[in-house]
């Protein structure tokens, strides 16, 4: 088959023109189109009066190849690309070796042992939070009582912090074997919308994502993988360099030579046994900021002017970055469409902030993080883990700020830039549960940050009408944008000085985001299999 690309139509044009601008498209008479699906939709808001939807299509043809002789010279006029997964080995039907590990369940450690125990390997999941319903009834315990369980919350437990967001499934990352399409196939097959296959910036949702986790667990159960909840890995034996076993939280000692590491960004206790045990770790840069929130109409209306409101366009969203004065990069993060601004924290006496939204992205607020970089050398020199000291040390402030009730600091945008504390909200009303408390972030945020922010907003707000509105929140702290360590690996995605120990996803800082972190799962069990399979006896 053929795939056209680039094929912009009118934003509200009728079905029954695609076709005609297919044939027209290719420049093939009528009777020479055979069939065509679609194979991405995006739109084109460049111009806000004339909004147009962006499509590829995947067109049989009589004569494929004279098509693309004649179009050889277009560059949206290609052959279907093959996005097939095909497994780079399998275990024989009586493998009987040692069982493979995977430390987490969030999209990481998801599709790694959903990979294995698709090639034979039946692995065992150790998950230290709850299963997805469990633990999301304990993080809405946060959210509605300001009860935190630090075992199970928005960072810990089946599904990850993942679970808990906008549930985008997009990224920059490149991807030339199409493992993207394998996740995005394995989430529809769990439930997802089809929609997620063709959609250019396709997301879920939250409570989507938890019934979707929870089948993609039935299958590794049935395929014969393991899970434990309410586990934690507190050691890591470790001898000549290669791992033998894993110290467990229940006191068992479980035999494992071959062990995804899935953690996720916030398993602050893992990276210091990680560390005391000797496995490689380097600090690496992230960013810390806050969140800040607009009525969703404000953005529609700034992204699409007189087509704000159009349900084929749905929510706007808004991507931006600013290189500041003093050498910051600033920009948003995680931009939630009609969503919320949620307490995400996973230790007690402090406070954190995230964004997310449910499928239909129809709350009245828009949230993103408003972040800016910080790097080892120049924030947090030392060893690998100051920056895991930072972040504590800035939720603190923002506890305390707060009420010392996990209530978050908040300030009106108007105030901030005045330099002045707040005392109440305007217009807009945030939406951080249990509560924000008006104050001044400048108490809690390092200088430098509020420098960059103060110049950063007048300059979005150019770029989106409305952004840098007096009314406008801010609530803090975003500090867990990315883990601040990497647990360094080799070509063959194992630990550069653990054999056996395979880092990955967020928490090992090699990915960012759902689908970016499933595809590294998939990457680093792929790895792990071939090394497992061609061991003596499939593992000594």
């Amino acid at each position: 088959m053929i795939r056209l690309s680039n094929l912009a139509l009118p934003l509200d044009h009728p079905p029954e023109v695609v076709e005609p601008a297919i044939i027209a498209r290719l420049g093939i008479e009528p009777s020479e189109l055979v069939r065509f699906g679609l194979a991405r939709r995006g739109n084109d808001a460049r111009k806000k009066a004339a909004i147009k939807l962006v499509y590829s299509f995947d067109v049989e043809v009589a004569d494929e190849a004279a098509v693309l002789a004649r179009l050889a010279d277009d560059p949206h006029v290609r052959p279907t690309p093959d996005t097939a997964y095909k497994f780079p080995v399998r275990a024989p039907e009586d493998w009987n070796g040692t069982r493979p590990v995977v430390i987490g369940a969030g999209p990481c450690g998801l599709l790694a042992a959903l990979i294995l125990a698709q090639m034979g390997l039946r692995p065992i999941i150790i998950e230290r939070g709850k299963a997805v319903r469990e633990r999301t009834k304990d993080t809405w315990g946060l959210w509605r009582r300001a009860v935190l369980e630090t075992e199970s919350n928005a960072q810990f437990g089946e599904g990850g912090a993942g679970t808990f967001s906008d549930g985008k499934l997009y990224s920059r990352i490149k991807d030339p074997r199409h493992l993207g399409r394998k996740v995005l196939a394995e989430f529809v097959r769990a439930g997802a919308p089809e929609e997620i296959l063709t959609e250019a910036h396709p997301h879920i949702g939250t409570f989507r994502l938890v019934t979707m986790v929870m089948s993609i667990r039935e299958t590794i159960e049935a395929l014969g993988g393991e899970y434990r909840f309410g586990t934690r890995v507190e050691d890591f034996v470790i001898e000549d360099g290669q791992l033998v076993a894993l110290k467990l939280s229940t006191g068992e000692t479980l035999p494992a030579r071959h062990a995804v590491l899935a953690v996720g960004h916030s398993a602050r206790d893992t990276f210091e046994a990680l560390f005391a045990a000797g496995v490689y770790v380097e600090a690496k840069p992230f960013a810390i900021g806050v969140r800040i929130e607009h009525p969703q109409s404000w953005i529609d209306k700034a992204r699409y002017g007189p087509n704000a409101g159009n349900p084929v366009l749905g929510a706007a969203a808004y991507a931006l970055s600013h290189q500041a004065s003093n050498g910051r990069a600033v920009y948003s993060f995680c931009m939630c469409p009609g969503g919320r601004v949620v307490a995400a924290t996973s230790e007690e006496g402090r406070v954190v902030t995230n964004g997310m939204s449910q499928y239909s992205r129809a709350e009245f607020n828009a949230n993103s993080g408003l972040v800016v970089d910080i790097n080892p050398e120049r924030d947090f020199p030392g060893d690998p883990l100051a920056g895991v000291r930072l972040q504590r040390a800035l939720e603190e402030k923002a506890f305390v700020a707060g009420g010392s009730n996990y209530q978050a600091p908040g300030q009106r945008v108007g105030d901030f830039l005045a330099g002045q504390p707040s005392t109440e909200f305007g217009a807009v009303e945030p939406s951080y549960k249990p509560g924000v408390k008006p104050t001044d972030l400048c108490e809690v945020l390092p200088a430098f940050v509020t420098d960059a922010l103060r110049e950063a907003l007048p300059v979005f707000g150019r770029q989106v009408p409305g952004y840098d509105h007096p009314d406008a929140v801010m609530t803090g702290v975003e500090t867990r944008t990315s883990a601040p360590i990497r647990i360094k690996r080799g070509a063959d995605l194992q630990s550069i000085n653990t054999r056996g120990l395979y880092p990955a996803g967020e928490g090992a800082g090699y990915a960012g985001g759902i689908l970016s972190a499933a595809v590294d799962g998939i990457k680093v069990a792929e790895a792990l299999a071939l090394d497992l399979l061609s061991s003596p006896k499939g593992e000594e």
